[in-house]
């Protein structure tokens, strides 16, 4: 039950606004930030993020957001984080993530890597259908939005001046890429070589970061030879 009162919670409009900027940040986010950019109180918003922390979809915390410590430096402020925990909810229950970690297992005993990536790189093109290749980051940042990724642009290498690379702050295979890391995301690699279509101005690349999918797009001319 505890998953869907957790997904219950986000039927208020004002709470679903709060999650999912808070979501899009990537780092904590102090309740007079959250309030101003739902458009509320701050009393209402840290009222509502609270009750998002209590059903488990955020977790709390506490620092100073001045950067500054010491005397003279301010209280520290109730900050909010995406919780780690997953929620899913399944009317009747199911298992499917048994099902993929025991296939994965299975898939990696065998030695059946490159089998997996074509047939990943293949439904990757499926979904793309007759569609051209991806024809920028743009565009490569609405289709991974679609598919549950949380895309973002950032320069290359977090320095500022970078070239642009789309990073991804969700995986929608977390669970089953944690157990089978190589075989999992070689095999999202190519799903994605698959979505954005080969020889086109997009590419995609392994450069796995903590938190975050291993798995980055890029324009193709970036570091070309």
């Amino acid at each position: 039950m505890k998953d869907i009162d957790a997904i219950a919670a986000l039927q208020d409009p004002v709470r679903r606004r709060l999650y999912e900027y808070v979501v899009a940040q990537g780092r904590e986010v102090g309740r007079n930030e959250a309030a101003e950019a739902a458009g509320v109180a701050r009393t209402l918003a840290a009222h509502h993020l609270d009750k998002l922390t209590q059903v488990g979809l955020l977790e709390s915390g506490s620092r100073r957001l001045t950067g500054r410590s010491g005397p003279g430096a301010g209280r520290p402020a109730k900050v909010y984080t995406r919780a780690r925990a997953e929620r899913s909810v399944s009317l009747p229950a199911r298992d499917y993530r048994t099902a993929a970690e025991l296939l994965a297992e299975a898939a990696e005993q065998a030695g059946l890597d490159a089998v997996l990536c074509a047939a990943a790189r293949r439904r990757g093109e499926g979904l793309r259908g007759s569609a051209a290749p991806c024809g920028g980051l743009e565009e490569a940042v609405e289709m991974l939005a679609a598919r549950g990724y949380e895309p973002h642009v950032e320069a290359s290498g977090g320095v500022e001046g970078g070239a642009p690379v789309v990073r991804m702050r969700n995986c929608p295979f977390h669970a089953v890429a944690t157990r089978f890391p190589p075989l999992v995301c070689g095999m999202n690699l190519a799903l994605l070589e698959g979505l954005i279509g080969a020889d086109g101005p997009v590419r995609a690349r392994m450069d796995a970061r903590p938190g975050e999918c291993c798995v980055v797009l890029e324009d193709s001319k970036n570091n070309e030879d």
